[in-house]
């Protein structure tokens, strides 16, 4: 099948390495199901340091994503600093790393690899605590820039978000107020387990 290359030994198949490329649905699906599963038979929090979606059975989804916004709003204001992860500066990928962290979520480092953690979700259905990434360079198809939904409502003009500006550090605003975000969104992400 294209995209997917099936590896044997000893004539029976033991794996199957996907093109995400081809298949990025497909594995999406696969691992919710997968993590899906895990939680189900696990009664622990696991972190993964790749970025992926983190089971817990014993918190909810909400109580997740309320304690990482929380975390990133300590940090209204802060300054802007390209690699920053601390109190005395940070831009947007290190916002959602500390804030997440400190939720129970491993999250990676720049926004690039958080672009591709846990699962995708429609721009209408998301919700506080998923992520939202845009393309603000001139590649329209390079992930630069993520922040946290923070407020939802009856429609996207009801959206907020908490993200580091460049020129204003850490703030949380409208998503969709000003056309430069309208025209930079790409998609969101949501990384916290469905089943938390």
């Amino acid at each position: 099948m294209k995209g997917i290359e099936f590896i044997q030994e000893n004539g029976k198949t033991v794996k199957a390495v996907i093109d995400l490329r081809v298949h990025k649905a497909l594995f999406d699906e696969i691992f919710t199901r997968y993590q899906a599963e895990k939680s189900n038979s696990n009664s622990t929090v696991h972190t993964h340091s790749e970025g992926h979606i983190a089971d817990n059975v014993s918190g909810n989804h909400h109580k997740i994503a309320q304690k990482a916004i929380e975390e990133a709003r300590t940090y209204l204001g802060t300054q802007h600093v390209m690699g920053g992860v601390s109190r005395n500066g940070l831009d947007c990928s290190g916002l959602t790393h500390v804030a997440f962290k400190e939720a129970g979520i491993d999250l990676s480092r720049d926004s690039r690899s958080q672009a591709v953690s846990g699962v995708d979700v429609s721009i209408d259905n998301v919700e506080a605590g998923d992520l939202v990434f845009f393309a603000t360079g001139s590649d329209p198809n390079r992930i630069s820039h993520v922040g946290i939904i923070t407020k939802t409502g009856s429609s996207r003009d009801d959206l907020e978000f908490i993200h580091t500006s460049t020129s204003r550090g850490v703030v949380e605003e409208p998503l969709f107020r000003y056309e430069y975000w309208q025209k930079a969104y790409r998609h969101a992400r949501r990384v916290i387990s469905p089943l938390a």
